[in-house]
């Protein structure tokens, strides 16, 4: 079973919401929900456009690569630079995990990017 564009919105929103010391609202457009942490983007939710209903997280460049190879869903990302930053839409292979992944994923890349004083010390509802 797939999930929906608006499934993985969702998904992405709900992880998202659980990380500690985020913040979420629409700093570039009314289109954009972007979620950042300390001020660092992590998460963009498109909403612009129902045929392009997709999620845009940070990735190391060798692991987007990867993923791109492995799923067809998964793209450069949208709007940001293409060699740090996946777009991931509806398809085969995309899992509420995959998507938990990364989300979760991109949260840890922004902050690592951010002051070791600045850095939220732990999630909100991280599973053991």
């Amino acid at each position: 079973m797939n999930l929906s564009g608006e499934d993985i919105q969702n998904e992405a929103r709900r992880v998202a919401d659980e990380l500690s010391d985020t913040s979420c609202g629409y700093p570039f457009t009314e289109h954009l929900q972007v979620w950042k942490v300390a001020g660092k983007v992590f998460l963009i939710v498109t909403e612009d456009d129902p045929d392009l209903e997709i999620i845009t997280v940070k990735a190391e460049p060798h692991h987007g690569d990867t993923l791109r190879r492995e799923h067809a869903a998964i793209s450069r990302g949208h709007y940001l630079d293409k060699d740090h930053w996946i777009s991931i839409g509806t398809g085969k292979g995309i899992t509420p995990g995959v998507v938990k992944d990364l989300v979760q994923d991109s949260y840890d890349l922004a902050q690592e990017q951010l002051p070791v004083k600045d850095r939220p010390h732990q999630a909100k509802h991280r599973d053991a």
